[in-house]
């Protein structure tokens, strides 16, 4: 190549960078006077909007236990259940109905056989468990348990559930075995 070619593609070369550069600087100043058009409408620094922003985005409830009273500003023995499945959580300290408990933990995977749970009412799945003991199946069923035949969460994967809850959904279920 020779000189005059060199100098022909420097400049050729300079007069397509300076327009790409030209071209960007362009779409920058465009995008930029739509984002503030964008943003000006839909951006009010008012205390109105503030406050309605605020309004919006606040929590819909607390959680609050017992013996925490104070901190949550609400007096809990006034708060009624939300739901007839949180009776079986009330009802601790009363009679705990079983069948109740049941329905709330364990008929998901007791209902159809799930990770092989046996069915509930079917005599020849409770047979080989009921040889075990009771006790042993009230600790399995309190503890979790992993078998030839399946898995059992502890409590039916309901943590919350008491000791005299899963015992009360247990004897239900055996219940339903002739």
């Amino acid at each position: 190549m020779s000189e005059q070619e060199d100098r022909n593609f420097f400049d050729t070369f300079m007069m397509v960078l300076a327009a790409l550069i030209v071209f960007t600087v362009v779409i920058y100043a465009i995008s930029n006077m739509v984002a503030n058009r964008t943003i000006a409408d839909r951006h009010v620094q008012t205390v109105d909007a503030q406050s309605q922003l605020a309004e919006r985005i606040r929590p819909e409830g607390r959680l609050c236990l017992k013996g925490q009273e104070e901190e949550c500003e609400v007096d809990i023995a006034t708060v009624d259940p939300v739901s007839d499945e949180d009776d079986a959580v009330a009802e601790a300290e009363g009679e705990v109905d079983g069948q109740q408990v049941y329905n709330q933990a364990c008929t998901t995977c007791h209902g159809q056989g799930v990770a092989g749970a046996p069915v509930t009412g079917d005599d020849g799945a409770w047979a080989a468990r009921l040889d075990k003991g009771y006790d042993t199946l009230l600790e399995h069923s309190i503890e979790g348990f992993q078998g030839d035949a399946g898995y059992m969460p502890a409590k039916g994967g309901n943590p919350n559930l008491s000791d005299e809850q899963v015992a009360a959904a247990l004897d239900y279920m055996l219940e339903q075995v002739d």
